[in-house]
């Protein structure tokens, strides 16, 4: 049941894209369908009911499209009995350096959504419950995702979550492979980059820690050939006022 549903709700989402862009429509399938990360964040329920949420690195607005649909489904009282409700958002705050991106993130969503065109590492992230960062941190030095990183830390109110994926480097050829792909990627999007800045996964979770999160490792690349960690970091919640 579970995969049927989740099959039907990833053909919610891509129609939320004109059909004039085909592109747009295509890509979303695809990525719905064949990244595990997506469906993980339904099953999981690790976006907060009644939550802000802010998506660095958003693209096309992906999974807030996907978000979108799921509330749909089960306002309509169509929702698999063994996931979590999908969260009714109290905001959703899209970033990315695309304006093409940002421009279909926009039209797919109306006023569903926020989606602001800037880099991340100057954006203003304002403040959030949660906030996700799928696969765009290697792709600026060390010391830009160190300050991303610790403003994500100060837009993030206690209590708050940071699902973070990541490559994690090693010698593997599963994670050479990843590296590749990403390189591919870029150049066909016009980027030319000197190089990309991965750490290895006990860099990261000694980063996370050092700005207060509780971490969380799973990986994240069934079904796929890539190298991919989700980092579920959590801060704590803030104690309550004595009486």
């Amino acid at each position: 049941m579970s995969e049927r549903f989740y099959r039907f709700l990833v053909k919610d989402a891509s129609r939320l894209y004109p059909s004039s862009d085909r592109f747009a429509r295509h890509f979303a399938a695809g990525k719905l369908g064949g990244d595990p990360v997506f469906r993980h964040l339904l099953e999981s329920g690790l976006v907060p009911d009644r939550s802000r949420v802010l998506d660095i690195g958003c693209g096309q607005g992906l999974l807030a499209a996907l978000l979108e649909c799921a509330r749909r489904r089960h306002a309509g009282g169509d929702w698999p009995r063994d996931w979590p409700a999908p969260p009714l958002l109290a905001d959703f705050h899209g970033i990315d350096l695309r304006d093409r991106d940002i421009d279909r993130a926009r039209r797919a969503l109306g006023q569903g959504a926020r989606f602001t065109c800037a880099d991340m590492r100057e954006a203003g992230f304002g403040e959030a419950d949660a906030v996700v960062i799928l696969d765009v941190l290697h792709y600026v030095d060390f010391a830009a995702q160190e300050d991303v990183l610790r403003r994500v830390r100060e837009a993030l109110r206690g209590g708050g979550v940071l699902v973070l994926r990541v490559g994690a480097k090693s010698g593997t050829l599963r994670f050479r492979y990843t590296e590749w792909v990403d390189r591919v990627v870029m150049r066909l999007r016009g980027h030319r980059l000197a190089r990309l800045w991965p750490r290895p996964l006990d860099e990261w979770e000694r980063l996370l820690a050092s700005l207060g999160f509780a971490v969380e490792p799973r990986w994240m690349s069934a079904g796929t050939p890539f190298a991919n960690v989700l980092l579920v970091s959590r801060l704590p919640a803030p104690r309550a006022a004595p009486a």
